[in-house]
């Protein structure tokens, strides 16, 4: 084998890890104690996206009537793209979402570890055009279990940068209309002590069991 011929083989070697490094997750994510008003602009899927300032007007939510003695639970259905919300047998909720499209949502048995009013959630790459800058995200519940950690950052939460519930549009979140993810974030354990926006589960207050099944369709 020739010199030039054996560089050759390095630099498609090397081109191919490099391709497949870049496209290993690169999501960060940062908590907001409130509305971020110096941030008014995100980028989505290559498109600038102006930051909805009503986001910081959000009034809190009445709590939902109901047998809060009942086990709350949240399905997700990944491929009709709908998130119902049980209490006990009785259907509270069901609304569409939006999954995992440039990164896979995880399937099997989570529960809510954290409820944060804002956050801001950032990566992706820009050679891929895959990148994303969100600040001031609303409503974010995330979840893990033993087998996806929390520090992988997946969650349920607010959308304002797209519109298009019922298909899959997110880097592998679930992906709600902020009125509704409002609405769940109230609903859903762990419960926030009165005047606090935000908290984590514990022993004492546990997260909602979240589960995720079926199969995300193409897009």
């Amino acid at each position: 084998m020739s010199k030039q011929i054996f560089l050759s083989l390095v630099s498609i070697v090397l081109s191919l890890l490099i391709g497949a490094l870049s496209t290993s997750p690169t999501m960060k994510v940062s908590i907001q104690t409130v509305f971020d008003s110096q941030e008014n602009q995100a980028e989505f899927n290559g498109q600038v996206v102006a930051i909805p300032q009503y986001l910081a007007m959000t009034p809190p939510l009445p709590k939902v009537l109901g047998d809060s003695t009942s086990s709350k639970k949240i399905y997700v259905d990944l491929t009709n793209q709908r998130l119902y919300a049980y209490e006990g047998d009785n259907l509270i909720y069901n609304f569409l979402v939006s999954t995992g499209k440039w990164g896979r949502t995880p399937t099997g048995t989570f529960s809510i570890w954290g409820k944060f009013r804002f956050i801001k959630m950032s990566g992706g790459s820009k050679a891929l055009h895959t990148y994303y800058y969100l600040p001031n995200v609303p409503f974010t519940m995330f979840f893990s279990n033993d087998k996806v950690a929390a520090s992988r950052g997946f969650s349920i939460h607010g959308t304002y940068w797209h519109d298009n519930f019922g298909q899959p549009m997110s880097h592998g979140c679930i992906n709600m209309r902020t009125s509704e993810a409002a609405l769940i974030y109230n609903w859903s354990d762990p419960q926030l002590p009165e005047n606090q926006k935000s908290g984590k589960s514990s022993k004492e207050n546990p997260g909602t069991q979240v589960i995720i099944y079926g199969v995300t369709p193409q897009s």
